[in-house]
């Protein structure tokens, strides 16, 4: 595999993600109402969950009840990327470029890309009855207006809640209930052989299932580091189940019916399927989720650590027994290991009891906690084999907890937004809306629109953020109408023309 995925070969690794073309890794986040203490709450709260309760865990061969489960819950996401989101001036004729994030945005077939606004396609996966929605980053990154697709053919303007670049996890929201979601399954029991199933939307092909099984896992294709994120983390399932452009975002279901991961990137020559798929484990998907939910972005807990695989020529030089665990090459000065006694020369063997064996698993068992967590660590050394408690931290070296700041406003057309606070909402007792902090000479002061006004639905689409908001009046044109309360808790709804757009 090795060899497969060697950047000196003409392999190229790809992103499954985007029929028409996304920009490059990045992102912002935003803070969301914090609501919920996780998506896993969200799930046990709802009567839904009911449904997985029939479906025989082992199918003997028939997957059709995995595909009427996994099909409703997953959608279609476009994402309309403004001009100069990354292409250059005009066009480019262009082969196979070496940049995966680069090749998605012409789309396969495509052998340049013209300047404008354009279109990418890619999947995603609904997590609540309350319209939660998880996909890839590179799926939404740049983007200026995001839809989703229900497997009804329903279509709404999406939220983004929040980004997490360093796993290819973005976290979306739309105004509506009652929507059927996939049980979160447990990526740690995922085992090499089991059957899987992937559903997506490749090359705009609504609700495509693709049958295959685990191949490999522990993967790290160093696709996401590679583009500057440093503390990417990468231990992909990986499986045969076809996978193609469009996919990204997709689930990865177990035959239970459970979500076990999303689909994230194949290895291909070509940038079409070829064998070999990767998907984000959900378990690592989980602890993204909530951290965005509840902090408005993800905390990244450090173990401070510099490590090695251990090959056998290692184990020959320091003298260890077997090839078991991680080696520590370097402990990092004030670090949560060099706090908690971890020394260079040590062999991680287990975090939290899950046995390590590879770097990406290491990073991926850290990556699940958050800093100020304590979390025991078996290393082997010299004297044997001891369990030490270490005190995870973050990259400033300190346990605090960050909270996104709320100061997220936007303006548009002479009337400024902000986002309204939680306290406000419940007042309210409205679940969304963003306050109109002022209003300057234009047509929504000549609509009527007063400052104070909490802004609840723009033609009927919910709104959840300042941005959101502003991204959304963006995208329409003509007649609107303008719903939500005055400071006095009266309803009211607003007409308001915008300019048409050339």
């Amino acid at each position: 595999m090795k060899q497969l995925l060697d950047k000196h070969k003409i392999l190229t690794l790809v992103l499954a993600g985007v029929a028409g073309g996304v920009a490059s890794l990045g992102g912002y986040m935003v803070v969301a109402s914090n609501e919920a203490a996780s998506i896993e709450a969200k799930q046990n709260a709802s009567g839904q969950l009911a449904r997985y309760a029939s479906l025989n865990s082992s199918p003997a061969f028939d997957f059709t009840g995995v595909s009427e489960i996994a099909n409703p819950a997953v959608v279609h996401i476009k994402s309309t990327i403004s001009s100069g989101g990354g292409m250059g001036d005009g066009a480019r004729q262009q082969q196979m470029p070496m940049d995966p994030f680069e090749f998605f945005r012409g789309g396969p077939g495509m052998e340049f890309q013209q300047q404008g606004p354009r279109q990418s396609s890619g999947s995603g996966v609904i997590l609540s009855d309350d319209g939660y929605v998880v996909t890839n980053n590179h799926v939404v990154e740049g983007a200026s207006k995001i839809e989703v697709v229900l497997n009804d053919k329903r279509t709404y303007v999406a939220e983004l809640v929040g980004t997490d670049p360093n796993t290819d996890i973005a976290l979306l929201r739309i105004g509506e209930k009652d929507l059927p979601f996939l049980k979160l399954g447990n990526s740690d029991d995922v085992k090499v052989g089991q059957w899987v199933v992937a559903v997506g939307n490749p090359f705009n092909l609504n609700s495509t299932v693709t049958l295959g099984i685990v191949s490999a896992m522990g993967r790290n294709i160093d696709l996401i580091r590679s583009k500057g994120n440093k503390y990417a983390i990468e231990n992909f399932i990986q499986t045969d189940a076809a996978i193609n452009p469009g996919n990204s975002g997709g689930a990865l279901v177990n035959t239970a019916g459970e979500l076990i991961g999303i689909n994230t990137a194949i290895a291909s020559e070509t940038g079409s399927y070829a064998g070999y798929g990767f998907a984000v484990p959900v378990n690592l998907v989980k602890k993204v989720v909530n951290d965005i939910m509840k902090y408005g972005k993800v905390q990244r807990a450090l173990l401070g650590v510099s490590i090695q695989e251990i090959s056998q020529e290692l184990a020959d030089a320091q003298g260890l027994k077997d090839l078991k665990g991680v080696y520590v090459a370097e402990v990092v000065e004030n670090g949560a290991g060099e706090k908690a006694g971890i020394k260079k020369g040590d062999v991680i063997l287990k975090v939290a009891g899950i046995e390590v064996n590879s770097s990406s698993r290491l990073q991926e068992e850290v990556g699940k906690y958050r800093p100020g967590d304590k979390v025991m660590i078996t290393i082997r050394r010299k004297s044997g084999v001891i369990d030490i408690e270490a005190t995870l931290l973050n990259a400033e070296g300190k346990t605090k907890l960050e909270v996104a700041e709320n100061d997220v406003s936007d303006a548009y057309q002479g009337m400024k937004m902000d986002n309204v606070t939680r306290e406000e909402k419940v007042a309210l007792g409205v679940k969304s809306g963003v306050k109109v902090g002022a209003i300057e000479k234009g047509l929504f002061k000549e609509a009527g629109i007063p400052v104070g006004f909490v802004i609840t639905h723009i033609n009927n689409e919910p709104v959840y953020s300042a941005k959101g908001a502003v991204s959304l009046l963006k995208s329409l044109s003509g007649a609107i109408t303008i719903e939500g309360y005055t400071a006095d808790k009266k309803e009211r709804v607003f007409a308001v023309k915008l300019p048409r757009k050339d």
